[in-house]
């Protein structure tokens, strides 16, 4: 998974990447700029289970 250089993973969206493989090989195979897209998106996020849905709903929302 390429996060890139500067762009740290979440923890929180780490996690929960982990725990969907779908949307974790989804985003594994986006390129730097949309993962840094997705990456700053769910640093808005405030519960885990805002991250959750927003993960369960990655590949959907492409």
């Amino acid at each position: 998974m390429n996060a890139g250089k500067n762009t740290d993973l979440p923890l929180g969206l780490g996690m929960a990447l982990m725990q969907n493989a779908d949307a974790f090989l989804y985003f594994s195979a986006l390129d730097t700029q949309r993962q840094n897209q997705i990456i700053e998106q769910s640093r808005q996020l405030k519960s885990r289970k805002e991250m959750k849905c927003f993960v369960d709903n990655l590949k959907a929302s492409g």
